[in-house]
């Protein structure tokens, strides 16, 4: 069994030997709620690709103190991948980017797409935002992720436009699209872009949009997938043709 991972502001610098300690919300879940004590093993990330191996030799309701035992340094996985995430209704949005994260998504990016349902506007968008970033971050302890992924702020498709353009490969989920998701060439480097649409699907002008700016439209079988889950799916498809997981 792997060990549980905590997430520190940064660990550069740090050495074999010395004591990082952990605060805030951080160490009260661990400590309360988890019961964490002393003479555990742990492992700490910085989410910046630096990883910590230690013992708690302290525990308080607020903090705990970790002596080092082993560090790491690991390199950003590649290709890197960003999906483009059109806002779907209640708390499906937080189900999106939980997967997207466990599966290794570098970058979420939230778009506000012509059909969403959801609307993210004054308050409810910071609010919202914070929750997608929330869920990322407790995503990525669990999957015990040494790089964790970027909420980035909300997208207009203009915006989305922009991110397909400077793509190495960029994939846009249409069931209406002929060529199968199966049959692309998929880059070993570089950035992998994938957008997926709201639940009432995408416009024709969104899709002529993308297709303009470099992106191949795809499907990805028969079905007709959530908007919650047609990433996970597209990205697992991907992923399965680069050494990542190949």
């Amino acid at each position: 069994m792997t060990l549980p991972q905590h997430l520190v502001p940064s660990l550069a610098g740090v050495t074999a030997g010395e004591v990082v300690t952990v605060e805030g919300d951080e160490a009260h879940h661990a400590v309360v709620v988890r019961r964490l004590r002393v003479g555990e093993a742990v492992t700490l990330a910085d989410g910046a690709g630096v990883v910590a191996t230690g013992e708690v030799s302290a525990a308080s309701k607020r903090s705990f103190d970790v002596v080092v035992t082993e560090l790491a340094s690991v390199e950003e996985p590649a290709p890197r991948v960003t999906v483009v995430q059109a806002l779907p209704k209640g708390e499906r949005g937080e189900l999106a980017v939980e997967v997207l994260t466990e599966i290794g998504v570098a970058t979420i990016v939230p778009w506000a797409a012509a059909r969403s349902v959801a609307v993210w506007k004054g308050e409810r968008a910071a609010k919202s935002h914070a929750k997608w970033q929330s869920t990322a971050r407790e995503a990525a302890k669990q999957a015990r992720r040494a790089w964790h992924p970027e909420v980035a702020p909300l997208a207009a498709t203009p915006d989305v436009i922009g991110l397909v353009g400077a793509a190495d490969l960029a994939v846009v989920l249409h069931e209406g699209a002929r060529e199968p998701v199966g049959a692309l060439a998929v880059p070993d480097a570089g950035e992998i872009l994938v957008v997926v649409g709201p639940e009432g699907g995408l416009t024709d002008e969104e899709v002529a949009g993308f297709v303009r700016a470099g992106a191949v439209a795809v499907r990805l079988g028969d079905e007709v997938l959530r908007t919650s889950t047609a990433g996970v799916a597209a990205v697992a498809a991907l992923l399965t043709r680069t050494s990542r997981w190949g």
